[in-house]
């Protein structure tokens, strides 16, 4: 058996990734207030970490674009924060959909089926594009 057999073998996790962002208590204020996912260190104006789907769930850090680490995304276009997503699920997209809404979500992608999956997207503060789907990534195809 071949090293990259072995390492294949081994459960790899995602336990969150980071998004550069301008301000980030506007961005904690739309990933926390506005979409209702859990704050789970504030340390504005330089950093915030978001959770996902509970205790088990992941991270979103957002770190201050101020910052040395993160300053190279100050030159990124809109386009390119849009091309990055968060991808999200949930079992009730349309319910969904109605309470983001009333809190004064607006989404450029409103509920709608595709081949691969039912789904809806929104801008965040930045520019990155924050898509929701319907059920389990990659198991969820319309019916």
């Amino acid at each position: 058996m071949s090293n990259h057999e072995v390492a294949m073998t081994i459960e790899v996790r995602l336990e969150g990734f980071t998004l550069a962002v301008e301000d980030v208590s506007r961005s904690v204020e739309f990933y926390g207030e506005k979409l209702g996912l859990v704050v789970e260190a504030n340390r504005a104006p330089t950093f915030a970490m978001i959770r996902v789907g509970g205790p088990l769930g992941g991270t979103i850090g957002l770190l201050s674009t101020r910052l040395p680490e993160a300053a190279a995304a100050r030159t990124m276009t809109r386009e390119q924060r849009a091309a990055i997503q968060v991808e999200l699920s949930t079992d009730e997209l349309d319910l969904l959909y109605e309470q983001l809404t009333a809190r004064g979500v607006n989404f450029h992608r409103p509920p709608q089926d595709h081949p691969w999956e039912r789904s809806m997207q929104t801008y965040d503060p930045d520019g990155y594009t924050v898509e929701f789907a319907q059920g389990r990534r990659g198991h969820n195809r319309p019916a």
